[in-house]
C-alpha cells in the first residue's frame, strides 16, 4: 500500500471538508418548501459573479444592491448575457411578500409576487451562506417562503428613553433581517415627547426633557417619599427632516412605520408645556416615575382637538403610512368626572359614561385622519366606549379585546402581553440579565403563541390580520440592552408571524437557532445566550 498517496489523499479530503460548505437552507423564519433536485448537483457561489435586474424598476435595482452587498456579487440591469443570480417579478400569489428561489445549472433565480417577495428571498439566501467561509456550495433546490400574516410587527418605545438615529436604523436593519415588515414607533408619553410639531415648537423642546428618572423599581405613586432618582437627564427628540429620512431607510427594506401618538392619556409631557389642555390647569411636569397618570387631555375643551389635529397633521406629513396610532390605554377618566367642561360635552352629546366620551375623541380623530387617507389603531381600550366604524385594534391585555373586535369585523393586531412583551425577563434567574420591567416571557413561550383563538370562525378569524411583539422602555436604557431583551426573542416572534401551526416545531427551531445567533455576532448584535 501506498501510505504516501492515502495520506495525500485524507489531507486532501480534510482540507476539501474545511473550505467547503454545502448550505441546506434552513434559516429562521422557515421557507415553507425546499426541495432539493434528485441530481445531487449543486452551483458554487464565488465573488465576481452577477446579480441582474428588470431595467427601469428602482425597488428591483435597490434589491440587487442589497444582494451584491450580502453576497460579494456585482449588479447589472437584465440583458440578453445571463447573469449569475437573476431577480424576477412574476410569482403568482395573491400575497405579495410570497418568494421562490430556484437553483439549476442555469444559476440562481430569486422570483416574487412583488418587490417585496424579491427581498424576503434575498435574504433567506443570505441567510443561508452568511455564517460559511471558503468554498460555498448551494445544491440545486427549489425553496419557497410564504408569510401566514400580512402586518408582522415590532414595537420599539422612544419615549420612556430615547435611542439615536443610529440605533434606529440598526433596529430595523435587525427587523429586515427577521422578515419584519411593521415597526411601530412609540415617539410620546408621560415621560417625552420625541416628535417635532413644526407649528409647536416648544412641544418637543421643552417636553422631551426630563431632568432625572426612577432608580430601579418604581415606587413613585404607591410611596413617593420613599422613591430615589438618577441625576441624569433624559433628552432627545427626532426632527421631522430625520424621521423622513428613517422612513425611506425602513422603506428600502420593506418596513413601515406606524407612527403612535396617544391620547388622550399618557400626555403628562405635553401637559407640561401645554397645561390649558388638561382638566385641572395644572402645573404639570414631565413625569419621572412610571405608572399611569390622572391627568389626562381635556375632552371638553375644543382646544384639545385642535392640538390633536396640528399633531396629527404634520404626523402624516412624515409618515406615509395608512395605519396611525392613537394610544388609547391607560387614560383614566377620574379627571373628566369633576371636570365642568368634560361633563358640559357630555350632556351635549348626549352621552351615557365617560367611555363614550373618549370614543367621541376616537370618532373625531378617526375623521381628520379618513380625510388624508388614514386609518385608527388603538390598544384594546378603545373597546371601552364603542370602536369609531374603521377603528384597528391592537390586543395587548391578552386576547379578549382582539377576539371581540374580530367578531365585530375590526382589524385586529394581536399582542397579548404573556406572549409578546419583550420587556419582560428572559430567565427564570433575574440575576442573569440586565433589569426588566417584571413578568416571565422565556422563547419558548414566544413560539408557542397562537395568534388566532379557535373561537373564531373562519370568517371572524380572517379580521385577524397580524401579530406583533413590544419593546417598552422604562427600564431599557441603551441599544445593547435593547438588543438583548429583543434577541433571539424576535427570531420565535418572526416564525410565529411567517408560520402556520402545523408548520411550527420548536425543538427543530432550537436546532437552527445556532447559526442565526452566529449571524447575530458576525453582525455585532447583543443577545441573550440563553434560553428557557
Amino acid at each position: 500500500m501506498n501510505y504516501k498517496k492515502v495520506y495525500s489523499f485524507l489531507l486532501c479530503a480534510a482540507f476539501c471538508l474545511s473550505v467547503c460548505a454545502e448550505v441546506n437552507y434552513q434559516v429562521i423564519p422557515l421557507p415553507q418548501q425546499v426541495s432539493f433536485d434528485k441530481s445531487g448537483q449543486y452551483m458554487i457561489l464565488s465573488k465576481g459573479m452577477t446579480v441582474s435586474y428588470p431595467a427601469g424598476n428602482a425597488l428591483m435595482q435597490r434589491n440587487a444592491e442589497f444582494a451584491a452587498e450580502y453576497m460579494g456579487l456585482t449588479v447589472k440591469p437584465k440583458d440578453k448575457k445571463q447573469a449569475d443570480v437573476n431577480l424576477m417579478l412574476g410569482l403568482k400569489s395573491k400575497n405579495p411578500d410570497d418568494y421562490a428561489i430556484s437553483i439549476n445549472k442555469k444559476g440562481i433565480t430569486i422570483q416574487g409576487a412583488s418587490e417585496s417577495g424579491v427581498f424576503y428571498g434575498i435574504q433567506t439566501l443570505r441567510k443561508s451562506i452568511m455564517n460559511e467561509t471558503g468554498e460555498i456550495r448551494l445544491p440545486y433546490a427549489w425553496v419557497c417562503g410564504s408569510p401566514r400574516f400580512a402586518y408582522r410587527g415590532t414595537e420599539l418605545d422612544c419615549a420612556r428613553h430615547f435611542f439615536p438615529v443610529a440605533f434606529i436604523k440598526k433596529f430595523i436593519d435587525i427587523l429586515a433581517l427577521h422578515g419584519i415588515n411593521r415597526f411601530h414607533w412609540h415617539l410620546t408619553d408621560d415621560q417625552g415627547w420625541r416628535f417635532e410639531v413644526k407649528a409647536l415648537p416648544e412641544l418637543a423642546q421643552k417636553a422631551s426633557v426630563r431632568p432625572c428618572t426612577v432608580i430601579g423599581k418604581n415606587l413613585g405613586l404607591s410611596d413617593p417619599d420613599n422613591t430615589l432618582y438618577d441625576d441624569t437627564p433624559e433628552t432627545g427628540y427626532y426632527t421631522q427632516e430625520e424621521m423622513r429620512d428613517i422612513v425611506a431607510y425602513a422603506a428600502e427594506r420593506y418596513i413601515t412605520i406606524v407612527p403612535e401618538i396617544d391620547l388622550p392619556g399618557h400626555m403628562i409631557a405635553a401637559l407640561s408645556v401645554y397645561p390649558d389642555l388638561g382638566c385641572t390647569g395644572g402645573p404639570y411636569k414631565v413625569w419621572s416615575i412610571w405608572g399611569v397618570a390622572d391627568d389626562v387631555l381635556c375632552a371638553g375643551n375644543p382646544k384639545t382637538l385642535e392640538f390633536l389635529k396640528t399633531v396629527y397633521g404634520e404626523l402624516c406629513d412624515v409618515f406615509p403610512s395608512k395605519l396611525i396610532h392613537i394610544g388609547g390605554d391607560e387614560s383614566p377618566r377620574v379627571r373628566w368626572k369633576s371636570c365642568p367642561k368634560c361633563q358640559a360635552k357630555m350632556k351635549e352629546l348626549d352621552l351615557k359614561n365617560e367611555a363614550q366620551l373618549q370614543t367621541y375623541i376616537n370618532k373625531e380623530m378617526e375623521a381628520f385622519l379618513a380625510e388624508r387617507g388614514r386609518q385608527i389603531i388603538g390598544w384594546d381600550e378603545t373597546l371601552e366606549g364603542g370602536l369609531s366604524e374603521n377603528a384597528a385594534v391592537m390586543s395587548w391585555r391578552g386576547y379578549d379585546g382582539g377576539k371581540a373586535a374580530a367578531k365585530l369585523h375590526h382589524q385586529v393586531v394581536m399582542t397579548p402581553h404573556n406572549n409578546c412583551y419583550f420587556d419582560y425577563y428572559q430567565l427564570k434567574n433575574r440575576d442573569a440579565q440586565p433589569l426588566g420591567i417584571g413578568g416571565y416571557l422565556p422563547l419558548s413561550k414566544v413560539y408557542a403563541m397562537e395568534p388566532v383563538p379557535e373561537e373564531l370562525t373562519k370568517e371572524e378569524a380572517k379580521y385577524i390580520m397580524g401579530v406583533q411583539c413590544n419593546l417598552w422602555s422604562e427600564y431599557v436604557i441603551s441599544p445593547d440592552h435593547a438588543e438583548f431583551m429583543l434577541l433571539p426573542r424576535l427570531a420565535a416572534m418572526s416564525e410565529v408571524q411567517w408560520l402556520k401551526p402545523e408548520e411550527k416545531d420548536y425543538e427543530q427551531f432550537l436546532q437552527r437557532l445556532p447559526a442565526l445567533e452566529q449571524i447575530y455576532r458576525r453582525l455585532g448584535y447583543k443577545f441573550c445566550t440563553s434560553y428557557e
